[in-house]
């Protein structure tokens, strides 16, 4: 072993010898000076034998595997070279603070530009209100240049380097990173990185009978392979089509295209893909970008037998992706979206893989624990799950663009006495309104009346029955609805991690019927959640409005700016460490943050009616006899048993 790992480092040395001459032709052209120079080999240096052991194992039995190496590492040359001075000096604080997304002040939103504020331009007029609410982290949904008609929300692009035109352009987007950046707040974009239009020029030259070009996409003549693969490949989206390829009438070929007819799936096996996509990453990158989520991460690889799904491959590829980044923008970090089992989720997490992730699984589980007013399952979940490696960082969601899919793990369930399949199925019922006493007004989202599968599209509000109190006109649901909301974000701002509000939550905005005037977004049931900020609410927040309607948005507001400025305010909250408390009650979620001395205590109560939690749990968790709750300001001792009141959450400091 250790003989093949000399003569790979051999071969890694000597080639990046050969290299050097590139790499000169790269800075003379660019007129790059000596001490910029001088940084990037600094760190091609550092991570050039790891990122060659990756390329090697991937690509070396290529005849041109040389030429793609070379192609790559003069792109990073490239992209550092073109890098603005001002991300230069952020890149070089932030080598020094990589830790700095794991702060207590991190706080994040995301949002449709165009669902938001018309366009980049309008958006920078909104700038100072993303800074009031108290966030620290933008994530734009896609904003690239789309196909015309169904795009997938955007994640069908046509083009990396062009924003779309009924958004802005490039300059646009500079701009308000500019704006963003004053005012304290990082920006993240989406890398859609697995598909592309079928548009996009790399498709439209396939199309043209372009044979370099169909290599950049998976494309057969006939049946025979795609059949094979179908064989272990599940379907994305069944209701939309069946199968995973697309027959084109013009190539009179089939393409792979795992979400829709319209995406075409990336060959990466090809290592001109991967330089390309590259080249695209480092100018997205470039603009101003700090965090890059990666899309669709768990398909970026493909192999006959398997789901093709999760490949030891696709990890390769993003460690590649990982190290390239450090070499060329190393600022940037990678944001992980594996909708997927839990188990695989977190092999994606990591300092040389995504430093952050979504985290679907406990998002899933909060709804399940506010349906069934019982946390046993989240508390399963939560005692061998929540851990990551060091320096990561999960981002903590309640909503967001896309659905709800039930990713809890059926060992989990089973390890506590609940039928998985079962408990999906009721699950689905109660979130759409059909279960007896459901309180929610969720609508489904791709149902397979053959499997049973089915996921939830619906808004923040209208999932914990603000819609339902207000159809009813019921003052005591429209109460309890409120204290569901608000329990969520306590805990989603307290457990550890990055928060993240997709916005709109901020005001309980309800689901949007009218998607379905649009036909391009009428066959997509989560345009439902993705409703159009109205501006006009902030109006509402003038201090004589306490009735009617108005005052429910005002006090939805209020309260979860109020829970953000609370968690930048406490030091415990930084970082990812979390521990259980055991509360001997199972409608009680409790925690304990910890950070460099610092402590809190949380409790949560999923249930409408009051609960209590013995005092003396409090104590030797918190060691201390009196706390004080950083919401209500209202002390607490423990040598009685602790009430919570109906979805009251607690943040318990000790006095």
């Amino acid at each position: 072993m250790s003989t093949t790992q000399d003569d790979i480092n051999f071969k890694a040395d000597l080639t990046l010898k050969r290299l050097q001459s590139s790499l000169t032709e790269v800075w003379q052209r660019n007129q790059v000076d000596e001490v910029k120079q001088h940084e990037f080999e600094l760190r091609l240096n550092e991570y050039w034998r790891p990122l060659f052991r990756i390329l090697y194992h991937l690509y070396s039995h290529r005849y041109d595997f040389f030429y793609h190496l070379e192609q790559i590492v003069t792109t990073a040359a490239q992209g550092w070279a073109d890098r603005a001075e001002p991300l230069c000096k952020l890149d070089r604080k932030r080598v020094n603070d990589p830790n700095w997304f794991q702060s207590e002040r991190i706080c994040g939103g995301a949002l449709y530009v165009d669902l938001f504020g018309e366009n980049l331009n309008q958006l920078r007029k909104h700038v100072g209100y993303f800074k009031d609410l108290g966030l620290t982290y933008l994530h734009l949904m896609p904003l690239f240049a789309v196909r015309p008609g169904n795009s997938d929300g955007g994640y069908a692009i046509s083009n990396y380097r062009s924003v779309d035109p009924r958004l802005g352009t490039i300059d646009d987007l500079r701009l308000l990173v500019d704006d963003l950046r004053e005012a304290g707040i990082s920006l993240v974009l989406d890398f859609v990185f697995n598909h592309t239009s079928d548009d996009h020029e790399w498709s439209r030259l396939a199309q043209s009978g372009n044979r370099e070009y169909q290599e950049f996409y998976y494309i057969f003549p006939d049946r025979t392979e795609p059949d094979k693969y179908e064989h272990t490949l599940r379907e994305i989206f069944p209701t939309v089509r069946r199968g995973n390829f697309t027959w084109h009438d013009g190539m009179e070929q089939w393409v792979w295209t795992s979400f829709n007819s319209f995406q075409w799936d990336l060959n990466y096996s090809n290592p001109a893909v991967f330089r390309a996509m590259l080249e695209e990453m480092l100018f997205i990158t470039n603009t101003g970008v700090d965090i890059l989520r990666l899309d669709a991460v768990a398909f970026i690889w493909k192999k006959m037998g398997t789901t093709c799904e999760n490949q030891p491959e696709a990890h390769m590829l993003i460690q590649a992706f990982n190290l390239l980044s450090r070499i060329a923008t190393p600022s940037l970090l990678f944001k992980s979206e594996a909708i997927v089992h839990p188990d695989e989720v977190v092999k994606y997490i990591g300092e040389e893989e995504c430093q952050i992730s979504y985290n679907p699984t406990l998002m899933a589980l909060l709804w399940e624990s506010l349906a069934t007013r019982n946390v046993k399952l989240l508390v399963q979940s939560l005692s061998h799950r929540y851990r990551l490696p060091p320096n990561t960082a999960w981002v903590n969601y309640l909503r967001c663009h896309d659905d709800i899919g039930w990713t809890f793990d059926d060992a989990d369930a089973a390890m506590i006495g609940i039928n998985a399949y079962d408990h999906r199925q009721f699950l689905n019922s109660f979130y759409t309104g059909q279960f007896d006493g459901s309180f929610a007004r969720g609508v489904p989202f791709q149902e397979n009346q053959q499997t049973g599968d089915m996921r939830i599209s619906g808004t923040m509000a209208s999932l914990a029955g603000l819609e339902q109190a207000i159809e009813q006109e019921d003052e005591d649901k429209k109460e309890l609805a409120i204290r569901r909301m608000l329990l969520l974000h306590g805990v989603s701002l307290s457990i550890g991690g990055i928060p993240l509000l997709y916005l709109g939550e901020e005001w309980g905005m309800l689901n949007d019927y009218d998607f379905v005037k649009d036909p391009v977004k009428a066959g997509d049931s989560r345009w439902i959640h993705r409703p159009k900020m109205k501006w006009e609410y902030l109006d509402e927040l003038d201090d004589h409005i306490d009735s009617g309607s108005g005052s429910i948005r005002k006090r939805i507001f209020r309260s979860t700016q109020k829970l953000i400025a609370l968690r930048k305010s406490h030091p415990a909250l930084a970082g990812q460490e979390m521990d259980l408390v055991r509360t001997g009650n199972e409608h009680i979620l409790g925690y304990i943050r910890f950070h460099d001395g610092n402590r809190l205590i949380v409790l949560a109560n999923f249930s409408e009616i009051p609960q209590t939690v013995d005092g003396n749990i409090i104590r030797t968790a918190g060691l201390g006899h009196f706390f004080e709750d950083m919401i209500t300001n209202r002390e607490y001792a423990t040598s009685e048993h602790l009430q919570i009141e109906p979805y009251q959450i607690l943040w318990l400091d000790r006095v």
